[in-house]
C-alpha cells in the first residue's frame, strides 16, 4: 500500500489553501476526508500495479523486495484488497461531494490505464503519471467547491511533469544499460531527452507560479507575502533539481523526506504563501 507515498496526497490541500479557506471547519473536514479517500485509492492502484509487474520487479535491484514480487503477498489477496480499498475510497468521496467521487474515479481510471496498458509507451506514460499528480491537486477544489485558478492548474500540471521526468531520469541513470529490461518505456528515452523535458517543465512551472502568486497577492494584505513566496518556491525547485540532475529523484517522496534543506525552504514558502492567501 506504500504509505510513504501518501505524502503525494497532500496536494489535495493546495486549492483551499490558496483560496484562504482551508481552516474553515467544513472545508477542513472535507479536504481531510478527500486526503483519506486518495490514500485509499492510491493504495488500491499500487496493489494492482505491483500485481501486474511482479515478474519484472523480481529483476529490479530494489523492487524485488516488494511483498508481491517477493512472494509474501498473494496476487489474489492483493487484487481483493485493491477492490475493497477502491470501493471504500469512492464511498467516502461520494459522501463529501459527488464531484470528488468522479475525481477519484478519474484518478483510478488513469492509473489503471497506466498500469495495465500504457506504462510501456514513452511520453504517454509521462502524461499519465502527470495526470495522477494533477488530479490530486484538482481534488481539493472538487471536495469543497472552491474555484480553481487557471495559473494553479498550469503550475500543478507542469510541476507534476517536472517530477515525472525527473523520476524517469533517475531510473535511467541508476539502472544504466539494464533500464529497458526492468521498465520497457525507459528504452525509448535518453538522458538528454529527459533533461529537455524536465528543464522545459521547470521553466513553465516557475513562470506560471509567478503569475499565480501575483493573482493570490491581489488579496488585501499588510505585506505582499504571496509575491515574496516566489523566492523560496524557485529555490525549492532548484534544490529539487539538484537531486534530479544527480539521478536521485526516482522516488520523489524520498527526496522530500530526506532533504532537510528542501524541507526548510518548503516551510518558508508555505508560511509566506499562506499569509498571502489568508490576507494577513
Amino acid at each position: 500500500m506504500r504509505p510513504r507515498q501518501w505524502l503525494k496526497n497532500v496536494l489535495v490541500f493546495a486549492v483551499p489553501l490558496s483560496a484562504g479557506s482551508l481552516f474553515h471547519s467544513t472545508v477542513g473536514l472535507r479536504v481531510g476526508v478527500a486526503f483519506v479517500s486518495f490514500c485509499l485509492a492510491a493504495s488500491a492502484t499500487y496493489l494492482i500495479n505491483d500485481t501486474v509487474d511482479r515478474a519484472a520487479d523480481r529483476e529490479h535491484p530494489t523492487k524485488q523486495f516488494r511483498p508481491i514480487a517477493a512472494g509474501l503477498l498473494s496476487p489474489t489477496l492483493a487484487v481483493s484488497a485493491a477492490v475493497a480499498l477502491f470501493v471504500a475510497a469512492t464511498i467516502l468521496a461520494w459522501l463529501v461531494r459527488p464531484a470528488l467521487c468522479w475525481t477519484v474515479v478519474a484518478y483510478v481510471a488513469a492509473t489503471l490505464a497506466y498500469s495495465l496498458r500504457f506504462k510501456h509507451e514513452p511520453v504517454i506514460e509521462l502524461g499519465l503519471l502527470t495526470s495522477g499528480f494533477l488530479l490530486r491537486a484538482v481534488a481539493g477544489g472538487s471536495a469543497t467547491g472552491t474555484p480553481i485558478s487557471k495559473w494553479f492548474l498550469i503550475v500543478a500540471a507542469f510541476g507534476s511533469l517536472f517530477m515525472a521526468a525527473g523520476k524517469r531520469y533517475g531510473e535511467l541513470v541508476s539502472l544504466g544499460k539494464d533500464a529497458g529490461s526492468t521498465r520497457r518505456s525507459l528504452a525509448g528515452y535518453t538522458t538528454s531527452y529527459l533533461r529537455f523535458v524536465w528543464a522545459l517543465a521547470a521553466a513553465v512551472t516557475v513562470t506560471a507560479y509567478c503569475l499565480w502568486a501575483f493573482e493570490v497577492g491581489a488579496t488585501p494584505a499588510s505585506l505582499p507575502w504571496a509575491i515574496w513566496s516566489i523566492a523560496p518556491f524557485v529555490l525549492g525547485l532548484l534544490r529539487y533539481a539538484v537531486d534530479v540532475d544527480a539521478g536521485k529523484a526516482d522516488a520523489p517522496e524520498d527526496v522530500v523526506l530526506g532533504d532537510r534543506v528542501l524541507q526548510i525552504v518548503g516551510l518558508i514558502w508555505l508560511i509566506l504563501f499562506g499569509l498571502g492567501a489568508f490576507g494577513v
